[in-house]
Parts: C-alpha cells; sequence; structure tokens
C-alpha cells in the first residue's frame, strides 16, 4: 500500500495539503491582525464612553431629567459601529464580513434609544426594518 494512500485511511492529511492550510490560515490570521480600523473603532468607542461618564460626573446634563448617561454612551457606540459598516462597505481595502458589527450596531442603538425614545417605538422599528429586509432579498432573488 502506498504512503499517501495509507496516510488517508487513518485519517491523516498529505503534507502538500497541510501546508497549503497553513498557509491560507496564516494569511487570514494576518489579514485580521492587521486591521487598524477595528483597532480604532473600539479606541472611539472607549473614548466615547470616558467622555459620557466624564460629562455625568461633571453633571453637564442634570438639567436633562429624560437623558441618562448610558443610554448617550450606547446610542453612539451604536452609532460609531454603524460608521465602521458603512466605512467597510465603501472602501475595497477593509472589506470584512460586516454582518456581526450591523448587528451589534442596532443592538447597541435599540438599547440606547429604548430608553431615550421608548420600546414601543424601538420594536415598531424593528418590524419595520424585518420587513424591508425581506422585500428586498425578495426582490433580488427575483432578478436572479
Amino acid at each position: 500500500m502506498s504512503e499517501p494512500r495509507r496516510n488517508r485511511e487513518y485519517g491523516e492529511k498529505p503534507e502538500k495539503q497541510e501546508k497549503e492550510e497553513e498557509k491560507h490560515e496564516k494569511s487570514w490570521e494576518e489579514k485580521w491582525r492587521r486591521d487598524p480600523l477595528s483597532a480604532a473603532v473600539w479606541a472611539i468607542i472607549i473614548i466615547w464612553g470616558g467622555l459620557v461618564l466624564l460629562a455625568g460626573n461633571l453633571g453637564l446634563y442634570d438639567g436633562l431629567q429624560w437623558v441618562d448617561g448610558w443610554e448617550i454612551f450606547f446610542v453612539g457606540a451604536g452609532g460609531v459601529l454603524l460608521l465602521e459598516v458603512i466605512f467597510r462597505v465603501l472602501t475595497p481595502a477593509y472589506r470584512q464580513p460586516i454582518i456581526g458589527s450591523l448587528i451589534l450596531a442596532f443592538v447597541l442603538l435599540a438599547i440606547g434609544l429604548g430608553g431615550l425614545i421608548g420600546w414601543g417605538v424601538i420594536w415598531g422599528l424593528v418590524i419595520i426594518g424585518v420587513g424591508v429586509y425581506v422585500l428586498f432579498s425578495g426582490l433580488q432573488r427575483r432578478r436572479e
């Protein structure tokens, strides 16, 4: 029995295939590690959080009874993540999968806006958004 065939029988991969997989994994790993946009976005979110907490401690929005610092933080963090998604879509050099960031942005925005304008409005917007998504995905399948 030849060596490559015997290796496949025991679930082992040929050396050439292993090297190709390692090369592919390293390139993805390097690509994700060298993403300065993601690091900048999270740094901006942390700075935003510090600014919101500082403003709250200084009493800058004490006169606004309907505003809470956490709501402002969540709305700002969601907005920053939405800007990241838009930038990634528009800039080919920084394209990566965006669905996770998009979902997190909408969740953060919903948490923040839920306290500011009410959950009834947020749930209505969520249902409208799902309907728009279903409409566009159905129309896109129709064209293909």
